[in-house]
C-alpha cells in the first residue's frame, strides 16, 4: 500500500467500516506477503523478477523508489527485453466486476525504465498478446488503470503483470493496490457476451463486439485470436449514449476449422476484454458414393441418391440430382425430397451422367457434386433391333 492510501486508511477506517467498497478474492495491498493474497512470481531471465518492497519498514535513499508497500522490479543493469511475471490467483467471474490497480514507472534520470504489460489468460490457455500496456513514459507518482473482464461463468481467468526491461534505462516498475471490485468499472467499458459465428468454407465471417459505455475516437478496439494474433476493428457505431458496437471481418475461412476470438478495447481509463467466442468454419457436404440405379426405362431412370454417407458437415437441408448426357454440354438440376427419385422425359438409348448435390445451412452451403453414376436408357421399342444397346451401368 502506497503512502496516500495508507494515510487514508489510518484516518478513516472506522468511518468507512460497513460502507467501504466490496472487494473479492484476488485483492492485494501488499502490506502482507504477496503469497498470502494467492499471488505468485515467475522468475525471469537472469534473475530478473518481481520483488516485494516496504519502504515503511526499510526506508530507501533512492528518490526514484516510491513510498509504501508494493511489488516492483529494478531495471538497472538489465539488457533489453528481459521479462518478469507477477501472477494473480485464478479467478472465476460470477457477476459483473472490475479489477483496478495502481502502477508506477520511475527513473532517477527521467527516462522510462521499460514496459508494463497486462495479459488475461482464459481457461488455462495461451498468454497471447497484452490487453493493456504502458511504455516509454515516467509516471508522475502513482497512476490508476481498470480492467473490465467479461469472461462470464463458468470460464476462469488469470491476470498477469509483465515487466520488460530496457537497456541503459535504470529505474523501477511497480504495482500496488490491486482490487477485485463487485461492480462495473467506471472508465473501462464492459463487453456484452460475444456470440459464436458459423460460416461455410470461403464465406465472409464477422464478429460484432458490443460494449456498455461511451465511445471515444481515441479508444482503440480490436479482435484478439486465441493464439494472440490481433485484428483491428474498422467499423464502430454508437447504438445509444450508453452502448456502442464494432464489427470486424475475419480473413481466413479457407478451410474447415474452429478458432477462438475475443474483443479488446483500450481507453484512457484502462481496458475491457470480452469472452472468447468460436469461429466455426464448416465444409459443405459431398456424397461419398454415387447414386444407386434402381430401374431403367426408355425415357426414365429410377435412382437412390445415396446421401447418407458424406464428406464434410451436416445437417443436410437440401438434396439435388444433377444429370446430363455424357456427350452434351447441358445439365439440369432437380430438387429431391424423397428416398428415391425418378428422372423423367429422357431420350431412349442415351448415356447419362448423374450426380448428387447436398446443401447445409448458410451461404455457400452447397458442396461439390458427388461421384457420378453413368448409365444408359433402354431403346424405344425392341431393344434387340440393330444399333440398340443393352442398358448398362458404367462407373
Amino acid at each position: 500500500m502506497h503512502g496516500i492510501y495508507r494515510l487514508g486508511f489510518l484516518l478513516f477506517v472506522h468511518l468507512l467500516h460497513g460502507t467501504q467498497t466490496q472487494v473479492g478474492h484476488g485483492t492485494c495491498s501488499f502490506d502482507e506477503l504477496y503469497s498470502n493474497c494467492g499471488y505468485s512470481v515467475a522468475l525471469g531471465t537472469n534473475g530478473f523478477s518481481w520483488e516485494q518492497a516496504n519502504t515503511w519498514e526499510k526506508p530507501s535513499i533512492d528518490p526514484a523508489l516510491p513510498t509504501g508497500s508494493f511489488m516492483m522490479v529494478n531495471s538497472s543493469g538489465r539488457a533489453s527485453g528481459q521479462k518478469a511475471h507477477l501472477l494473480l490467483p485464478v479467478l472465476k467471474e460470477n457477476d459483473t466486476h472490475c479489477i483496478d490497480f495502481h502502477y508506477y514507472l520511475s527513473s532517477k534520470y527521467g527516462s522510462s525504465p521499460g514496459s508494463l504489460n497486462v495479459y488475461i489468460k482464459v481457461n488455462g490457455g495461451p498468454q497471447g498478446n497484452p490487453v493493456w500496456n504502458v511504455s516509454g513514459i515516467v509516471t508522475e507518482g502513482w497512476a490508476k488503470a481498470e480492467l473490465a473482464i467479461s469472461t462470464f461463468w463458468p470460464n476462469y481467468y488469470q491476470v498477469i503483470f509483465e515487466a520488460v526491461s530496457l537497456r541503459g534505462h535504470p529505474g523501477y516498475i511497480a504495482i500496488d493496490e490491486v482490487r477485485v471490485l463487485a461492480h462495473p468499472c467506471r472508465k473501462a467499458p464492459h463487453f456484452l457476451r460475444l456470440q459464436n459465428v458459423e460460416v461455410n468454407v470461403n464465406q465472409n465471417a464477422s464478429f460484432q463486439c458490443t460494449a456498455g459505455g461511451k465511445w471515444s475516437q481515441h479508444d482503440k478496439l480490436w479482435l484478439q485470436q486465441w493464439n494472440g494474433k490481433d485484428t483491428a476493428l474498422m467499423v464502430t457505431r454508437v447504438v445509444n449514449h450508453r452502448r456502442f458496437s464494432a464489427t470486424v471481418s475475419v480473413a481466413d475461412t479457407s478451410q474447415r476449422s474452429v478458432s477462438k476470438y475475443r474483443c479488446v478495447i483500450r481507453t484512457d481509463g484502462g481496458s475491457g476484454v470480452s469472452n472468447y467466442a468460436e469461429l466455426i468454419v464448416k465444409e459443405p457436404p459431398t456424397p461419398i458414393a454415387p447414386p444407386e440405379l434402381l430401374a431403367v426405362g426408355a425415357t426414365y431412370l429410377w435412382i437412390k441418391p445415396n446421401a447418407n454417407s458424406i464428406i464434410g458437415d451436416g445437417p443436410i437441408i437440401q438434396k439435388e440430382v444433377e444429370y446430363r448426357t455424357t456427350t452434351g454440354n447441358w445439365a439440369e438440376t432437380h430438387s429431391v425430397d424423397s428416398p428415391n427419385y425418378k428422372l423423367w422425359h429422357l431420350d431412349p438409348d442415351v448415356e447419362y451422367e448423374i450426380r448428387v448435390l447436398l446443401t447445409r445451412p448458410g451461404e455457400g452451403g452447397t458442396g461439390p457434386p458427388g461421384p457420378p453414376l453413368v448409365t444408359r436408357t433402354k431403346c424405344a421399342g425392341n431393344w434387340q433391333q440393330p444399333n440398340c444397346c443393352f442398358p448398362s451401368i458404367v462407373n
